[in-house]
């Protein structure tokens, strides 16, 4: 796969001035700050080089922008985590589709298998201030998706571009699109390799990575209003983790997808929308194959683990417009997802491969809903929202494993639990007229429904089971206010949450182990708690050539039922930008500061990982340049933590023992990073 995407890049880089007939201008500048153009909606174009280091997964995206950080397990797939929340919280859709992880220790969150060179934007939405990207979003949505093509005249585009980076980094990407009035196809893979990184000390951390994708959609137009777009998706690689003693060896997607869209139907129904979606994630871990093998207590053997996840899903939405002010979505979607899991402790004399899968969960969701935005005269608008799903959980377990303490019976084999949750917001938006922005208010609640590894991987207080856990509700306000003007830009958002039954996750939980004394467990608890901050993005233009951009992020938490800080909050995080740019090159440097962060609870947290204890704050300077050297290629490089400085987040996960490196306590940040990037576009 490496070599194909090289040969076929550079035969297009050979071949370019011949087709570069009509160039495509492409912005000078390496992104450091995205865009927040509306209210509580940030844009983010994945395929520019940005800094730090550009993207190669989701998470990567994601944590360029204010508010998002990411959990560091090695040199890819961290999970991404918005104002401290993480996991389902955060809704992740890749081009409309819900993709779920099918490890039990979130090797794999959805943001692992969302390779950004494949699409064209990523949207966030923050807060529950939406119901028509499916259930639960208390925290936030994020949607990676294509734009949609229409084609009048025969018409095609190709895009490609090459990284190579320190630690071995290299990636490739190659995106090809063709269409004319009755139908497109387009078609895009991308590869993306790194070898183990060193933290600013020089220490080696284990996390090299192979990663490659292949996505493709062929389209009937059969008139200026209709598309029918079938889609598909493959993707594997392997991964090696520092903050386990497992790796990752297939990360194996296979994608399938409809959408049939109907537009300008009367002047009342503005579209009809219906989308199908399969996915099916396969995925295999073990203690030998990334990593010298060493026997210990927990794991005297090679072992494996392959667990399994298939998800089916479709959404109908269908666009009205019932007045001249006044616009209304309403639809219904559905998702059902099964997992199973099969496993060895000693691969040589039990091969996973010939173990029968076993089913431990099931999960079911149908909900409906409808999202109204009301114009009152030329600068006022209220936009709400309501949706009530109804989900469906089983029990698959026969017996829970227990760790070095054996397994036990499952209390709550065979058991199904149903329940139908409302969710809802309201928002006041208001445009100003003394210059360009606008300023909102909304309140919004949700009510989300416990995910897998809330019922299912970890036990309660009282029993071997988390099955019950109760539902979590979320009641947010938020505020904020956006300007423009030629020179400068300014968005701010606050927001203020009470969320009862919030599931925690706690780790070191003693409990009863028989003859053995007692034991430590993970369990998923209910308490009280609240969490308030905001994000602020502002920039401006010193002169024709000077340009500024800081922004900030503050979230702070509070476990009300325990009287302690709530866990797995990020600090106070800011970013001072600063880029000169020409009509052909720019250059640019990026201060970030983190502060310190001693509000923690140990062994608390989420189903990302646990507080392990306070952190002390961090400076990093980065640079970057970028030449567009022809109308149709622009060349970027930088270099990320200029001054090589030793550091982790506050949410990092712990250091593991791997044998040939060194332990630390948690998984450090690499060290100073060089990369060089070549974008070519026809």
């Amino acid at each position: 796969m490496n070599r194909f995407l090289f040969s076929l890049t550079c035969s297009t880089l050979a071949a370019w001035p011949l087709l570069a007939e009509e160039p495509t201008k492409l912005d000078p500048y390496v992104v450091t700050a995205p865009r927040g153009d509306a209210p509580l909606t940030v844009t983010a174009d994945p395929k520019v080089p940005a800094q730090p280091l550009p993207a190669h997964d989701g998470a990567d995206v994601l944590k360029a922008i204010p508010g998002f950080s990411v959990v560091r397990k090695g040199g890819t797939d961290g999970d991404p985590v918005f104002r401290g929340m993480a996991g389902s919280r955060v809704v992740v859709a890749l081009d409309g589709q819900c993709v779920l992880g099918g490890c039990g220790n979130r090797m794999d969150p959805p943001t692992a298998y969302a390779f950004p060179g494949a699409y064209d934007r990523v949207t966030i939405l923050k807060g529950p201030q939406t119901v028509l990207h499916g259930a639960g979003n208390s925290a936030a949505v994020v949607l990676f998706e294509n734009d949609p093509l229409r084609y009048t005249t025969p018409t095609a585009s190709l895009q490609s571009s090459l990284v190579a980076g320190s630690a071995g980094r290299f990636d490739a990407l190659l995106d090809a699109r063709a269409g004319r009035a009755a139908g497109y196809a387009r078609v895009n893979g991308t590869y993306t390799r790194g070898d183990d990184y060193e933290d600013g000390s020089g220490r080696e951390v284990h996390s090299a990575y192979e990663r490659w994708s292949t996505n493709a959609a062929v389209a009937w137009t059969p008139d200026e209003h209709t598309t029918i777009e079938l889609s598909g998706a493959r993707s594997d690689g392997e991964a090696a983790y520092a903050d386990r003693a497992m790796d990752g060896v297939k990360f194996d997607r296979e994608n399938l997808g409809l959408k049939v869209k109907r537009e300008a139907i009367s002047d009342v129904v503005r579209s009809v929308e219906v989308q199908l979606g399969y996915n099916y994630v396969d995925h295999v871990m073990d203690n030998y194959s990334l990593r010298d093998f060493t026997a210990t207590a927990m794991m005297p053997a090679r072992a494996v683990s392959n667990p399994a996840r298939r998800t089916l899903g479709g959404r109908a939405l269908v666009q009205l417009v019932p007045g001249e002010a006044m616009l209304l979505a309403l639809g219904v979607d559905y998702q059902a997802n099964r997992h199973s899991v099969r496993s060895t402790s000693n691969q040589t004399t039990m091969p996973y491969e010939a173990k029968p899968r076993l089913r431990d969960a099931e999960f079911s969701q149908w909900g409906a809903f409808g999202e109204l935005t009301q114009k009152v005269g030329d600068e006022h608008r209220l936009i709400g929202g309501f949706r009530l799903d109804r989900w469906r959980a089983t029990d698959r377990r026969s017996v829970v494993a227990l760790g070095m303490a054996g397994s036990a019976a499952n209390p709550t084999a065979g058991q199904r639990r149903s329940t139908e949750l409302p969710s809802g917001f309201l928002r006041y938006e208001r445009d100003l007229y003394v210059m360009p922005g606008t300023v909102y208010v909304g309140l919004g609640r949700s009510e989300r429904f416990p995910d897998y590894w809330e019922l299912i991987k970890n036990e309660s207080a009282t029993t071997v089971s988390a099955f019950r856990t109760p539902i979590e509700k979320t009641v947010q306000l938020d505020t904020g206010l956006g300007l423009r003007t030629e020179k400068w830009s300014l968005n701010a958002s606050l927001f203020a949450n009470r969320i009862d039954d919030f599931l925690l996750v706690q780790s070191g939980y003693t409990k009863p182990a028989g003859m053995m004394g007692t034991r430590a467990a993970t369990i998923t608890r209910a308490v009280d708690a609240e969490t308030w901050g905001g994000e602020l993005s502002a920039n401006y233009r010193l002169t024709e050539h000077w340009r500024v951009d800081v922004t900030g992020a503050y979230t702070r938490g509070r476990n009300r039922t325990d009287g302690r800080p709530l866990a797995q909050i990020p600090p106070l995080e800011g970013r001072l930008a600063l880029a000169y740019t020409q009509s052909s090159w720019s250059a640019g440097a990026l201060l970030r500061a983190v502060a310190r962060q001693d509000r923690v609870a140990v062994g608390q947290g989420n189903i990302v990982g646990q507080d392990i204890g306070t952190t002390p704050g961090f400076a990093v300077v980065s640079l970057n340049a970028s030449w567009r050297f022809r109308p149709w290629a622009r060349l970027s490089a930088g270099v990320d933590n200029l001054f090589n400085k030793t550091y982790a987040e506050h949410i990092s996960r712990s250091g593991a023992i791997v044998a040939g490196y060194e332990q630390t306590t948690r998984v450090n940040e690499p060290g100073r990073t060089l990369w060089t990037r070549l974008d070519v576009s026809f």
